[in-house]
């Protein structure tokens, strides 16, 4: 009979809190409510349970914000990491694998190419006018075009490149399965670190004096070479030597050529001191 009367209480109150007497130490648990439906889930809850069981993630396209937002998620000490690694090269570390661990960003590199851009303007501008300063008929211009050809250059540089470097690279791992591949992204990643040592070789160029410009240039080219060579080596190391010689060879090549140009383009020479008509008159008198 107090069962009976138990159950009908239950049968009224279907809210009601019960205690397992099985497991004394268990918390008391709320009865769950009557659902016409049967058990029923959430579709959203369900589709999202199992797309985290099964380990896959949804597709994003490669034209839409969501899809270059996840490249820009990244905290400052990682950003850091990778700066300092791009100019600290070291022949048994692979930044890829090392710094980027299969999570390349594009904050760190499009602030560098930004940086390196106004940084070659600027000290462009400034070397112009220190090199012409003190000449009676020169009146200095800031030369605002320098920022859009500086950027034109340094940008096709860190995304054309790329672009065609991971184009080489999966023609040749279609051909060499046992190559190591990279993504697009990584590839583009790396090459925005590794111009992150001009911006510091870039502002040393102010001081007009040739040695200094050029001991700056070949540091700056080692280092980021470096990187560049000791990156893609294990890429194409399996691949033909020529094959591996030529790719190699291209990327350090375009890296000087980069280097060179914006020096050359950029930062005017110092003259030589002109000699006045009256001194020339009196030597040659």
């Amino acid at each position: 009979f107090a069962f009976e009367e138990a159950g009908n209480l239950l049968e009224e109150n279907r809210d009601a809190v019960t205690i397992s007497i099985e497991d004394e130490g268990s918390k008391p648990k709320r009865a769950a409510a009557y659902s016409p439906g049967g058990n029923e889930e959430d579709p959203l809850t369900s589709d999202d349970r199992t797309e985290l069981l099964s380990g896959q993630k949804k597709s994003i396209p490669f034209w839409t914000f969501e899809y270059y937002q996840q490249f820009f998620d990244i905290e400052t000490h990682h950003v850091k990491e990778r700066i300092i690694g791009s100019v600290r090269p070291w022949p048994v570390k692979n930044f890829i694998h090392v710094y980027l661990r299969r999570n390349p960003d594009l904050f760190g590199p499009f602030w560098i190419c930004t940086t390196l851009v106004f940084a070659i303007a600027i000290s462009g501008n400034i070397s112009n006018f220190l090199v012409h300063l003190g000449k009676p008929n020169y009146k200095y211009t800031p030369e605002f075009r320098k920022v859009t050809i500086a950027a034109t250059a340094i940008f096709s540089y860190a995304w054309l490149v790329p672009l065609a470097l991971w184009g080489t690279l999966l023609w040749r791992n279609n051909k060499i399965l046992s190559l190591v591949s990279y993504s697009f992204m990584e590839i583009v990643c790396v090459y925005g670190y590794s111009l992150a040592i001009y911006i510091p070789a870039v502002v040393l160029w102010i001081l007009p004096y040739e040695w200094l410009r050029w001991c700056s240039i070949v540091g700056a080219l080692c280092l980021s070479g470096s990187v560049l060579v000791m990156t893609f080596l294990p890429a194409v190391r399996d691949d033909h030597p020529k094959v591996m010689i030529s790719i190699l060879s291209t990327i350090a090549l375009l890296n000087v050529l980069l280097a060179v140009g914006c020096k050359a383009y950029f930062f005017s020479k110092p003259e030589p001191a002109e000699i006045s008509t009256s001194d020339q008159v009196t030597s040659s008198t």
